[in-house]
């Protein structure tokens, strides 16, 4: 499925962010289990979630990965782990490579948007990123993953014929011009590949 140039750029990869909307997390229960207990980056996770109670995903998917799951606090340094948006916020990233919080409006009627992390993490990390875009209901993530195309990062977008929504990944791909487009246990192997120690 991947050329060597595409592998290469995968491996090179210092971090993977990822959104999904309607139907998210049950492509992440396909997704995150395979992240291994110790990653070699981190992955970022943003779902489309109600701002006005706490967020039980980083809960229920601590049970379900080997990895460390959990919801950063504002101006947290990144490390190794599997890292979900809280509610209510903008998640992004920090020059220094830590997490902050924003309330600026919400994108596409969301918040936190993927839009705002994606935009943010290609400013930090340029050609060494990786983001993934998944099912949804809405185009939030298309810009995003273009400013992520025109750094140089890597785009992976989920076929929309295999997603529980396809306007998201359908609007990415229009915008972005992705380098892969796969399925969802396609996905999980690149996500396998790109998060595992180099033996």
């Amino acid at each position: 499925m991947l050329d060597a140039q595409l592998q290469q750029h995968l491996l090179a990869c210092e971090a993977l962010v990822v959104g999904a909307s309607a139907g998210g997390v049950e492509a992440l229960n396909l997704l995150l289990p395979v992240v291994p207990e110790v990653p070699r980056v981190p992955v970022v996770v943003v779902v489309h979630l109600p701002p006005n109670r706490r967020s039980l995903l980083p809960e229920i998917f601590a049970t379900r990965c080997l990895a460390p799951v959990r919801e950063p606090i504002d101006k947290q340094p990144i490390g190794a782990g599997v890292w979900f948006a809280p509610p209510n916020y903008h998640l992004l990233f920090e020059g220094d490579r830590s997490f902050a919080f924003s309330t600026d409006l919400p994108l596409n009627f969301s918040r936190p948007s993927l839009d705002v992390l994606f935009e943010s993490a290609a400013d930090v990390f340029g050609a060494s990123l990786c983001c993934i875009v998944l099912t949804g209901a809405n185009e939030d993530g298309a810009q995003g993953a273009r400013a992520v195309r025109r750094k140089g990062g890597l785009v992976i977008v989920q076929d929309p014929e295999s997603a529980h929504a396809r306007q998201m990944p359908s609007a990415a791909i229009s915008r972005a011009n992705p380098q892969i487009i796969a399925s969802l246990p396609e996905i999980g192997q690149l996500i396998a590949l790109a998060t595992r120690s180099a033996p």
